[in-house]
């Protein structure tokens, strides 16, 4: 008798199965992300976000807080991200795997300009939208701890409706970026290549985003809504502010964490045939 190939095992999950095993998959992304990436988060956003680091370079706010701290500076905010990180990167990629699932099976397959899947796309920002609910309380703290300013129950959501937009649109364009990438290059990319050009494309396409967060977040700009910061950002040229530390953050700590992503899947696709 033939033994099933790992496309086959994958057609004969139950949809709960696919989510758990998204869900498993994100927690050690998410885990391997915050490991690598915290310390450059650290200084992208204390120059988003931080008065008085507006105008220095990444290299001087990363030796001043490394000589005033040491590496436990460069870690600030670290504890919630570690915390909230494996459950709201595990809602990210659950949900995308359910929401993926339940549209190719009740939905017609369609691509845009014959390369854009639209159940991707709407797959990728519904996953989105599920880690912003989740971590806006985490992410808050940690930019608060980041800048270090002051914090309380009462603002742990602040900032949450852009941070929702900005998870949205990151996570919609990851997916179609990964979805999109492979089949351009030939041979292929491995799962470190294919996570930090797609978290790297990700970031460029919703960056602003991410600044106005990070400066809602950190209340050090009191009585300010998303929609004037952005036209104050835009007027001053900080639309930009942190991408440097950002995309070098998004290189290392993405391509890493997809790597112990995929590691998760192929697990699952070789020893779950044996558990049934």
């Amino acid at each position: 008798m033939a033994t099933p190939t790992n496309s086959q095992d994958r057609e004969d999950r139950p949809p709960w199965m696919d989510g758990a095993i998204g869900f498993a998959a994100g927690a050690a992304y998410g885990l391997t992300s915050v490991i690598v990436g915290q310390p450059l988060d650290t200084i992208k956003t204390r120059m988003q976000a931080r008065p008085d680091s507006m105008k220095s370079s990444s290299v001087r706010i990363a030796v001043d807080l490394a000589r005033s701290q040491g590496i436990k500076g460069l870690y600030r905010g670290g504890i919630p991200v570690v915390l909230g990180g494996s459950m709201f990167r595990s809602a990210q990629f659950g949900v995308y795997e359910v929401t993926l699932q339940r549209l190719k099976a009740v939905m017609p397959t369609y691509r845009f300009f014959g390369f854009l899947d639209w159940q991707v796309a709407l797959a990728g920002s519904c996953g989105g939208i599920a880690r912003g609910l989740i971590e806006a309380p985490f992410d808050n703290i940690k930019v608060i701890r980041q800048v270090e300013a002051e914090w309380s129950v009462r603002t742990i959501m602040r900032g949450s409706g852009v941070t929702v937009w900005r998870n949205a649109g990151l996570f919609g364009a990851f997916s179609i970026y990964r979805d999109v990438i492979p089949p351009l290059i030939p041979g292929g990319l491995g799962p470190f290549g294919l996570g930090a050009v797609c978290a790297n494309l990700a970031w460029l396409t919703i960056w602003p985003l991410d600044v106005i967060k990070s400066q809602r977040q950190s209340g050090l700009f009191p009585g300010r809504s998303s929609m004037s910061l952005l036209i104050e950002a835009t007027r001053s040229g900080l639309l930009w502010r942190g991408l440097i530390p950002g995309i070098m953050r998004s290189t290392i700590a993405n391509g890493s964490a997809m790597v112990a992503y995929k590691q998760i899947e192929q697990l699952a696709d070789t020893q779950l045939p044996r558990w049934r």
